[in-house]
């Protein structure tokens, strides 16, 4: 539930292992890889990271059967929104939109899928972080790479939500 001026730790939440981290991305499309390389970053950090950490391409249906099995989600995905300047962290909620019957489900049609099936859903949190190029090319672009340098200063923080 989505509280006005709500604040998290997220340094707290990687501490938990009923923490999930799910990296959604694919690192062979350039910026879409960014969900990924945070995964990465904190595999190879110098930070304990308790929550247990997760990659997939895109969200499906039975990841609302993944996720209830936490108490808190950290979903972290590129975005190409133009108003996320570098990275932006919300609460989604659940929802159901059109993407249930797509290929990729997006982060609130699977939280709403969860509560339908399981009649509850874990806390969710999205971290955006601001891509630019999704050509079939490995590597990120040098100012979404910035970008995913700035997210990760939020694995220190305690920030206020959207």
């Amino acid at each position: 539930m989505r509280v006005p001026g709500e604040s998290v730790s997220v340094a707290a939440l990687l501490a938990d292992p009923s923490t999930l981290v799910y990296g959604i991305g694919n690192s062979g499309r350039q910026d879409d890889g960014l969900g990924w390389a945070f995964v990465d970053r904190l595999e190879a950090g110098p930070h304990r990271c308790a929550a247990v950490l997760h990659r997939g391409y895109q969200l499906h249906l039975e990841d609302a059967d993944l996720i209830n099995r936490f108490d808190t989600v950290l979903f972290v995905d590129a975005t190409k929104e133009s108003a996320v300047a570098s990275y932006r962290l919300t609460r989604p909620e659940a929802k159901f939109d059109f993407s249930f019957a797509s290929h990729a489900m997006s982060v609130p049609s699977v939280l709403a899928t969860a509560v339908q099936c399981f009649g509850c859903c874990p806390d969710a949190y999205l971290l955006a972080i601001r891509g630019y190029e999704w050509e079939l090319r490995t590597g990120l672009t040098t100012p979404a790479a910035a970008n995913l340098s700035q997210s990760l200063t939020l694995t220190r923080q305690t920030v206020s939500l959207d």
